[in-house]
């Protein structure tokens, strides 16, 4: 269950959002001013914050800049300001989005639900360990900052251990993880891969990443 963290000073509007959102299946957190919104961003780690620009003590704007020097949370504009500009050095600050008043709180919820999908599609698509960088959507893998020239099955292979580092793999679920067309692989082959894509972390200077477990499989450790 996602958290929404609500920073609006008027309590009619601050109400509403939070009946939409907690109807909508969310848990909320509502404030009325820029510094207890900064301080419950920092505390209760939020999933979305829906900012509104002008509030008592810190301003959403000052809010949203503080924020992004620790968190990339999603952040929503909410304003009764109609000025491009002002929706201009919003973004720039670094919303994600924004809503100008009076706006359909259904409209708000499909706004945060979007939002929140593209944050998910995100921390899915990439893959950060410690000196790992993968991502899902252009298959490219790096090593502290060094392309990797790694095949589709060494990719996949490589990705779904470092999902789970420590956890032992047999070869049997890094054959279903390699290959989609359920063709039949022999464990050698398997181990074949794993032998290459080893020799490519070394060369990048990743030694000993990828461990044989003796008679079960493989795993991933930094």
């Amino acid at each position: 269950m996602s958290t929404i963290l609500i920073a609006e000073d008027e309590q009619d509007i601050r109400q509403l959002l939070v009946d939409y959102l907690q109807q909508s299946g969310y848990t909320t957190v509502a404030v009325d001013n820029g510094n207890d919104a900064l301080s419950q961003a920092r505390t209760e780690q939020p999933d979305l914050v829906l900012l509104d620009v002008m509030m008592p003590g810190l301003d959403g704007l000052e809010v949203c800049r503080q924020l992004r020097e620790v968190s990339h949370v999603p952040v929503i504009f909410i304003t009764a300001r109609h000025d491009e500009v002002d929706r201009i050095v919003g973004l720039r600050m670094g919303a994600d989005d924004y809503i100008v008043k009076p706006f359909s709180p259904r409209e708000v919820v499909a706004r945060v639900e979007a939002l929140l999908r593209r944050a998910r599609w995100r921390a899915e698509a990439e893959v950060v360990q410690t000196g790992l960088q993968l991502n899902t959507e252009s298959y490219v893998a790096r090593w502290q900052g060094q392309v990797l020239d790694l095949t589709p099955v060494e990719f996949r292979l490589l990705h779904t251990l470092s999902k789970h580092p420590q956890r032992v793999f047999r070869r049997d679920e890094l054959i279903s993880a390699a290959y989609d067309d359920h063709r039949i692989v022999s464990d050698r082959t398997v181990d074949s891969h794993i032998k290459n894509l080893r020799q490519k972390l070394q060369a990048a200077g990743a030694d000993d990443v990828i461990q044989a477990v003796y008679g079960v499989g493989y795993r991933y450790t930094e």
